[in-house]
């Protein structure tokens, strides 16, 4: 019973991270001369989702020091790929290095938690 009901938390968690990005995504139609009202809307909705599914996620055991991590981890690697994909800005070999980094180190994070 615990393993499924922490499996669903990491379900709940990879869903906060989707909201997240693409909230964090609508956030470059909010400013300069793409300010867009329904970004707005986009975005509110997304991070309102994006908390809703994290807080589903704790409450399904996942520990709070994991769940951060792996949603501010994961969310910058997935942000910065869709504004290199989406928007053209820069993604140097530094960036990915760094990017990799991240990815490790969530990796450890994870690995590092106790698990029952």
């Amino acid at each position: 019973m615990y393993q499924n009901r922490t499996i669903m938390g990491y379900l709940f968690l990879a869903l906060a991270i989707v909201g997240e990005v693409i909230a964090t995504t609508f956030l470059k139609f909010t400013s300069g001369d793409r300010s867009a009202w329904w970004a707005y809307a986009a975005v509110v909705i997304g991070y309102v989702f994006a908390f809703s599914m994290l807080s589903q996620s704790l409450s399904r055991g996942v520990p709070l020091g994991i769940a951060y991590g792996i949603w501010a981890g994961v969310g910058v690697v997935l942000v910065a790929l869709v504004s290199w994909l989406l928007f053209q800005e820069s993604l140097t070999w530094v960036q990915l290095v760094g990017m990799g980094l991240v990815v490790g180190g969530v990796v450890l994070l994870e690995l590092g938690g106790s698990h029952e």
